[in-house]
């Protein structure tokens, strides 16, 4: 059992129970899934930045990504419908609570001057968006064989009615958020 869903089991769960006064234990947030994205503008140009790409996020997330596709045309862009421009992994279970002990106690430490992930990333329904600059934070990336810097997007979906819950969630997990 991956050590983060222990302790969300064994210490986050009771004290969410307590203190938010759930009156079930199957009303506890959680976490549902984490979804990681790279936006590939340079796929329409560059087929090969493509498969390195999709190297890199197999080697983040542990699991084969999918490609994502426009959904419709842009003129200004250079976009047809069905075109490349992206790739995404979404991770439930076991995998994703690895992913989210090695991003809390790995990766956010890694970064340069780091105070926190930002308070603001909240969707309004309890889900948690933290973007990067570059994919080199992550420690299964090896800095030599990177042809490009790429951003990604990670999202992280919960059971939480309320940022505020989720926030409260995220923190007893172990998020590093800043002091306001």
């Amino acid at each position: 059992m991956a050590r983060l869903r222990e302790k969300y089991q064994k210490e986050v769960a009771p004290v969410l129970l307590k203190e938010r006064g759930y009156k079930n234990v199957m009303e506890v947030p959680h976490l549902e899934k984490i979804s990681v994205n790279i936006g590939m503008g340079e796929a329409i140009t560059n087929a090969k930045a493509m498969d390195a790409a999709r190297a890199d996020l197999a080697a983040i997330t542990g699991q084969a990504p999918v490609v994502t596709r426009s959904r419709k045309s842009i003129a200004n862009f250079k976009l047809r419908q069905g075109m490349t421009v992206g790739l995404k992994v979404t991770m439930r279970g076991e995998r994703m609570y690895e992913f989210f002990d090695r991003l809390v106690n790995a990766v956010l430490p890694r970064i340069r001057e780091f105070q926190g992930v930002p308070r603001n990333g909240f969707d309004g329904r309890g889900n948690y968006n933290l973007g990067f600059k570059e994919q080199i934070v992550f420690p299964e990336i090896e800095y030599e064989k990177v042809d490009k810097l790429r951003g990604l997007q990670v999202t992280i979906v919960t059971t939480a009615r309320t940022d505020e819950e989720s926030r409260h969630l995220l923190e007893l997990l172990g998020m590093p958020f800043t002091k306001e």
